[in-house]
């Protein structure tokens, strides 16, 4: 018979929790970590993506925030080195840490080479399980997205006035540039395909440029995906990238067919002080363009109209925007706390794209210069393909024409 002894007496030690979560209403939300250990300040969001948390968590663009899943199953999977959103394998992720439902259980998939937790240490993410993802997601919902802390100590010696100090340390999104920490500094070329299953279509894993005459296109790099180089590639593109911090006449030089704006964290108003000119010039000239996220919003920032931060951001892989051109509905991947502001945009730009969850802008094209751009995600990656078509009609749009309207 098994002996039950009164904890009081035994020495009973119950579990200390390992990781905090501080947010700056009040809130504290204690679990036990994983991946890296200490202190980490960002902007709190939530992701309701079902797949591919490695992609979120690799993706440029959240720099400065920290993610809570909605999914509980994070990690079961495990990672591996093709499904990477930073085009440098060894380049830090720009996100600060991670809050997810349940314990991370080892892989289980073909493609995994490694666990969750120890590629969390080894790209510096602190992350926090054990939370009512659920609930959070409802607050931040409620009372938007706001500041916060997630902490990991082994031993569970977590210091409230130090977290507390690095929560009041953190400046927020609004008016950071974050485009230096994570886009490029020198300029590379890229000839990568898309993804393919091995032994199919594609020679290898990823497939290469398809034969015959390449457009010159030259991408912009505010934070760029690994796949939107890909379709680029796929679509038929010879693709150079240039830093954020590029000229007109860097551009230029190169004699591009297209120029291409990519996805990126942060304010765009503090980011367009150096990019609006660079677009201006290239517009000037009349060279076709396409902008993805970050670099829709350069793009409407660079014909005059202007961006506001959203309340909760749209930040997930089942999101509805409508074309209002050809009246279908593409469910899409998004990313973005701040959105461009309808009303402000001038009548050389036409709105072609709204989110169907609130209604805010998710496309423009211009009516005197060949330009165009998205706030969601068509290089799905994680996500659905309705949208792969634009790489297709950005490749039109360097022919001279747009006969690509939808998939």
């Amino acid at each position: 018979m098994t002996e039950i002894k009164d904890a009081a007496t035994s020495g009973w030690d119950e579990t200390r929790p390992t990781a905090r979560l501080l947010l700056a209403d009040g809130t504290v939300i204690e679990g036990e970590g994983l991946g890296a250990e200490g202190v980490a300040a960002g902007e709190l969001c939530f992701n309701t993506a079902m797949t591919g948390y490695q992609e979120i968590l690799t993706d440029p663009s959240y720099a400065g925030q920290i993610i809570t899943f909605t999914f509980p199953h994070i990690g079961n999977v495990g990672v591996n080195d093709d499904d990477l959103e930073t085009v440098s394998a060894s380049g830090a992720s720009g996100v600060r840490g991670a809050v997810f439902a349940a314990d991370v259980t080892d892989p289980s998939n073909w493609r995994a080479t490694r666990g969750l937790d120890a590629w969390l240490k080894a790209r510096g993410i602190v992350a926090i399980t054990g939370v009512d993802t659920r609930a959070l997601t409802a607050l931040i919902r409620d009372k938007g997205m706001q500041n916060a802390v997630v902490a990991y100590a082994p031993d569970g010696a977590l210091d409230d006035a130090a977290l507390k100090a690095a929560l009041d340390g953190f400046p927020g999104l609004e008016g950071q540039d974050l485009v230096p920490l994570v886009g490029a500094t020198q300029r590379y070329g890229w000839d990568e395909g898309s993804w393919g299953w091995p032994g199919h279509d594609a020679p290898g894993v990823f497939g290469a440029r398809p034969d015959g005459v390449a457009k010159r296109v030259v991408a912009i790099d505010y934070g760029l995906k690994r796949n939107i180089l890909r379709l680029l590639t796929a679509a038929g593109c010879e693709v150079t990238v240039l830093p954020a911090t590029a000229t007109a006449d860097d551009v230029l030089a190169l004699a591009p067919d297209g120029v291409f704006l990519s996805n990126g964290p942060g304010d765009p108003a503090a980011t367009g002080k150096y990019a609006v000119p660079m677009i201006q010039g290239v517009l000037d000239k009349k060279v076709p363009t396409f902008g993805i996220c970050l670099g829709h919003q350069m793009l409407a920032l660079a014909v005059g109209a202007k961006t506001e931060k959203m309340k909760q951001g749209h930040h997930g892989a089942n999101h509805p925007v409508k074309d209002l051109d050809t009246g279908k509905v593409e469910i899409v991947s998004m990313n973005h706390g701040f959105a461009v502001d309808r009303g402000s945009l001038p009548e050389t730009a036409r709105e072609t794209h709204v989110s169907l969850f609130d209604g805010s802008n998710s496309g423009i094209e211009l009516t005197d210069r060949p330009a165009f751009s998205v706030q969601h995600h068509p290089e799905a990656s994680p996500g659905p393909q309705d949208s792969h078509y634009l790489f297709r009609r950005f490749v039109e749009l360097m022919d001279g024409g747009v006969t690509v309207r939808n998939g």
